[in-house]
């Protein structure tokens, strides 16, 4: 099921509209999921409306966004090196010109040009849906209504502050197909839900150099075609459109996939 179609008014709503108390949108959440800790992910939603904060991705956190790579790289052993990346050999390495979070540069050229309202109204990407957010509430209609259950969860990462260097500990595939809800890079609270066809979510185990454990969320995009090719070819030396490219999600994001088992509403 398809997110439904919104008009541009609706969209307006939707992306640039606070939620009005701090209580209502963790009040929403426990209405359909009672019980169920709300993830650190999300609490940027319950700032109060009218406040903004300081950019929610730090300068150090831009590493954890920006690190692609192939999907046969996801293996026990692999070393990674976090920031803008070659996958050469047994390292994820990073290589040369330094860029900002991958999470929406992968899909627009320049990202670091636009503002707010021109990245919620521009085109998407091919096969691709997305819609701004500004409330816990909105978030969760529009995720519910995409899958048609309540019986989702939500999956994100907890890197370290500060640790750049791991080894792939474990790999599992948590589904195909998520909706991704990731905060955009800007001084007002809003996410962007997107859903890209064609995608596998894992959530990759990692042990750092001084032996921290975390784990990251991670996408692999079977379809590429979307995607910026210049930042495609710096990184892989590989066009769009070939060949399966995948990439981390930071701590200020989470993955939404259905829920077939018994397991807890997030995956932290």
């Amino acid at each position: 099921m398809e997110f439904a179609h919104l008009t541009v008014l609706s969209l307006f709503c939707l992306a640039f509209v606070g939620i009005t108390a701090t209580s209502s949108g963790e009040d929403y959440w426990q209405s359909i999921w009672p019980n169920t800790p709300l993830p650190k992910t999300f609490s940027d939603l319950l700032i109060p409306s009218g406040k903004t904060n300081s950019l929610p991705i730090k300068s150090e956190e831009l590493k954890q966004y920006s690190t692609l790579f192939f999907e046969h790289d996801l293996h026990p052993g692999k070393n990674v090196i976090l920031g803008n990346t070659n996958s050469v050999g047994s390292i994820i390495r990073p290589f040369t010109k330094s860029r900002q979070g991958v999470t929406d540069s992968i899909w627009l050229a320049n990202k670091e040009k636009q503002s707010l309202e021109d990245f919620c109204y521009s085109p998407t990407a091919i096969a691709e849906h997305k819609h701004c957010v500004s409330s816990l509430k909105s978030m969760i209609d529009q995720v519910i209504s995409h899958f048609g259950s309540t019986k989702i969860k939500a999956i994100s990462s907890n890197f370290a502050p500060y640790q750049d260097q791991y080894v792939v500990e474990d790999v599992k595939k948590v589904g195909d197909n998520a909706v991704m809800c990731h905060r955009l890079n800007f001084e007002k609270v809003v996410f962007n839900c997107h859903q890209v066809r064609d995608t596998t979510a894992y959530v990759v185990s990692l042990v750092a150099s001084d032996g921290t454990k975390t784990k990251a969320l991670t996408v692999c995009h079977h379809d590429t075609r979307g995607m910026n090719p210049e930042l495609l070819y710096e990184a892989l030396e590989v066009t769009p459109g070939t060949v399966p490219v995948c990439h981390f999600i930071g701590n200020k994001a989470a993955a939404w996939v259905p829920n077939h088992t018994a397991d807890n509403l997030c995956v932290m």
